[in-house]
């Protein structure tokens, strides 16, 4: 979004940058307008999902006028100018996806059937189907782990689109190029499993853009490549508990995990209680 310097400044939205990457960024917006403030106006320079956190808002865009809610995805479609008001409360929180419009071109035509894709509504309510997608988004922009926040904005796109558009993804064909490039990442995750890795670099590795990488990676092995990742760290781990003394501390960082809150907290997931009780049951085994 680009802001309209003409606007006074106590009625827009402040900025907290959360996380961001080659095709993608995002925002935590705040605002604290309300029915005495004038609506702002501002443009789009990329294509926009945000989810309504908090608060309520008119918006009006391109395709329409709605009244934003929590719970509620909000589009904007790029190159398009939008303007927001509080007419009725004040202040608002959202969380916003600005998305590079090749990027969401590659996306829209595997998803929607064609890269020319745009959204023809300014939202999507807070329908069931999308509450999970609106806890993702608040619990995963506060992880560290890069790969994980890089593997959510395509698949955030793909359930929004989806939506968007009432149209059945299109399937995924998989060559016999493409699996000698999959299984060529399988073995490099393995490699360097305990190393920072994200999805830039995995692409690279497969030699394909990361959109198809991620799309075809899942059709291939079942699971996204972060999910492939803590596989093999948790199974790691957990040999080196069952078969050694060091302490969980130094095997959790050797493993790859950044903290060991972290790390304790999806191996009780994983395996239905904390390291130290499954060391002590394998080793008295």
């Amino acid at each position: 979004m680009r802001r309209n310097h003409s606007t006074p400044a106590g009625s827009v939205p402040v900025a907290r940058p959360l996380a961001q990457g080659r095709e993608w960024s995002i925002s935590e917006y705040l605002c604290s307008a309300g029915p005495d403030d004038r609506p702002f106006e501002e443009r789009h320079d990329q294509f926009l999902i945000a989810a309504v956190v908090e608060g309520t808002f008119r918006y009006r865009g391109d395709t329409g006028t709605a009244v934003m809610h929590p719970g509620a995805f909000l589009f904007g479609n790029s190159s398009t100018c939008y303007e927001c008001g509080h007419d009725h409360s004040t202040g608002d929180r959202c969380i916003a996806f600005h998305l590079a419009p090749a990027y969401f071109a590659e996306v829209a035509a595997s998803i929607a059937g064609s890269g020319g894709f745009r959204f023809p509504a300014p939202l999507l309510p807070a329908i069931p189907a999308l509450l999970p997608w609106l806890v993702r988004i608040e619990t995963r922009t506060a992880r560290t782990d890069r790969l994980a926040i890089d593997e959510s904005v395509p698949q955030l796109m793909e359930a929004v689109i989806g939506m968007a558009s009432a149209t059945p993804p299109l399937p995924v064909r998989v060559s016999a190029r493409d699996e000698r490039r999959i299984s060529d990442v399988l073995r490099y995750i393995e490699r360097n499993a305990a190393d920072a890795l994200d999805l830039d670099m995995l692409a690279g590795v497969a030699v394909m853009s990361k959109y198809h990488f991620l799309r075809t990676f899942r059709h291939l092995v079942g699971m996204t490549p972060y999910q492939f990742l803590l596989g093999v760290r948790m199974r790691r781990a957990a040999v080196q508990l069952a078969t050694s003394l060091e302490p969980v501390s130094r095997i959790a960082f050797e493993a790859g995990f950044g903290d060991l809150s972290t790390f304790n907290g999806r191996f009780r997931d994983t395996f239905g209680m904390s390291p130290t009780v499954y060391r002590s049951r394998e080793r008295a085994l």
